[in-house]
């Protein structure tokens, strides 16, 4: 029995950076779907319903979107 060790450490790193890089998208997600960061929510202001501005939402549907394509895709080589 014979290791590619290279190519282990190829799929690791692979999986390891798509896996950071979909949690920061989808944390970014989130972030624009709650509105955090916006002025007076930090001092207990009370924030405008609907949890952002549209483009913040439009951005968070955004990342929300490339989330599940990433996800589409990862099954779909899995499958084929």
């Amino acid at each position: 029995m014979n290791i590619d060790w290279a190519a282990l450490g190829q799929v690791f790193g692979v999986s390891l950076l798509a896996t950071v890089a979909l949690v920061g998208i989808f944390t970014l997600g989130i972030l624009g779907t709650s509105g955090a960061g916006r002025s007076g929510t930090a001092e207990g202001g009370s924030a405008p319903a609907g949890g952002g501005t549209a483009v913040a939402r439009a951005g968070a549907y955004l990342c929300f979107a490339v989330c599940a394509a990433a996800v589409a895709y990862g099954i779909y080589i899995i499958a084929a």
